[in-house]
């Protein structure tokens, strides 16, 4: 590691604040991955770009000879927040910008290309995945489905996300599950409006849907097991627009959160039989639109010990955390890590960070350096003597 001639702070940085500068949202990321693209072209890696519409990955050979391949993976899109974090490089595109890191999680990975580009020294192929629309839109997914795998088969993929709250300088590893898999679902009942001074001339949807926003959480509560974690949350409630009528109408969303997939199977039933019992109560008909979004983030537990072991030479002994539970956010890598042995880390992003989504987040540029040598020794670690664990 010593022979390799890192990007500087200055140059990670430039990046990274390109990128914060010019958000871009899912599938929409064209300058962003013009950008990525150019810059991989520069380093002298044989780049391919139009997966899924704007990814890019990026193949690098070994010097010293065949060996695995693996995939190194950053997500690239930006959110539908409006940015107040008086930052000099704030998002100049008013009601997007990059609220969850991956202007930085995208110019790590543009660091360690750069430096491994320059020396190769490992025996396989490491394939950089710049990934679009990881925000609700699925992106792992569509770069699937257009060939990520097949057209870059690869033995394992690793990739990691900030993380608010942990210093900056440590890092947590699971062994297992990581994040949680997520739906969601739109729920609109239906009845009789009527005047809001004679209620029993009407079927009234907003006693119903209240009932639902109380009762749906006992589905977790008193229906699942205590040891498997889970989350049932009504997001949203649109009903009615005047003070004296009762509304034909109601509409609910929500998220389902779980990590266990027949725990998952189970509270979907729940929530329709649930739905179906304050119907028949009221006198009203449901339209529910269940949709099953990420699956759980789960973490190969062999390659997950290799990672806590190179994060511990980067950051030093006792910087890294094995005991943090699992988040109930969900991530979009767990189709990669479904696809093929996987690993998701998280790297602290500072105790006083603003939380992820937050109009007042920002990446730490601390983490710039720390997370490029990561991924840099990851690969050393990996594919020094041509083999994976």
């Amino acid at each position: 590691m010593n022979t390799i001639q890192w990007p500087g702070q200055q140059e990670l940085q430039a990046w990274r604040h390109d990128f914060h500068r010019h958000p871009e949202t899912a599938f929409q990321e064209f300058r962003t991955s013009a950008r990525v693209a150019e810059l991989l072209s520069s380093f002298g890696l044989a780049v391919h770009t139009g997966l899924a519409g704007t990814g890019v990955v990026a193949v690098l050979q070994g010097l010293r000879g065949d060996g695995p391949s693996i995939g190194l993976r950053a997500d690239m899109d930006a959110l539908h927040v409006q940015e107040r974090s008086g930052c000099a490089h704030a998002s100049e595109h008013a009601g997007r910008m990059h609220a969850c890191g991956h202007d930085g999680h995208t110019s790590m990975l543009l660091g360690a290309a750069k430096a491994l580009a320059a020396s190769p020294d490992f025996a396989g192929t490491v394939y950089f995945i710049f990934q679009p629309a990881e925000e609700n839109e699925g992106g792992a997914r569509a770069m699937i489905e257009d060939g990520l795998f097949t057209r870059f088969p690869m033995q394992a993929v690793y990739s990691m996300h900030n993380w608010p709250g942990l210093p900056v300088g440590t890092a947590a590893v699971h062994a297992g599950a990581v994040m949680a898999a997520f739906d969601i679902f739109d729920l609109t009942l239906t009845g009789k409006g009527c005047h809001g001074a004679m209620p029993h001339l009407g079927k009234d949807t907003l006693l119903a849907a209240c009932q639902l926003v109380t009762h749906l959480p006992a589905l977790i509560a008193r229906e699942q097991e205590v040891h498997k974690p889970a989350v049932l949350s009504v997001t949203s409630f649109n009903a009615g627009d005047t003070y004296n009528v009762l509304p034909e109408q109601v509409k609910l969303r929500g998220t389902v959160r779980c990590f266990d997939m027949a725990q998952r199977a189970r509270i979907e039933q729940r929530l329709r039989d649930a739905i179906a019992a304050t119907c028949a109560l009221h006198g009203l008909e449901a339209q529910l639109d269940y949709r099953v979004s990420y699956p759980a983030t789960i973490n190969h537990a062999q390659h997950a010990e290799v990672c806590a072991q190179v994060l511990n030479d980067v950051l030093g002994q006792g910087q890294v955390r094995r005991d943090m539970q699992p988040s109930m956010a969900s991530e979009d890598f767990a189709f990669m890590a479904q696809a093929c042995p996987g690993v998701y880390i998280w790297l602290g992003n500072g105790e006083d960070s603003a939380s992820l989504h937050n109009p007042q987040y920002d990446f730490n540029d601390a983490n710039l350096p720390l997370g490029m040598r990561y991924w840099v020794a990851l690969v050393q670690a990996l594919l020094r003597d041509g083999k994976l664990p």
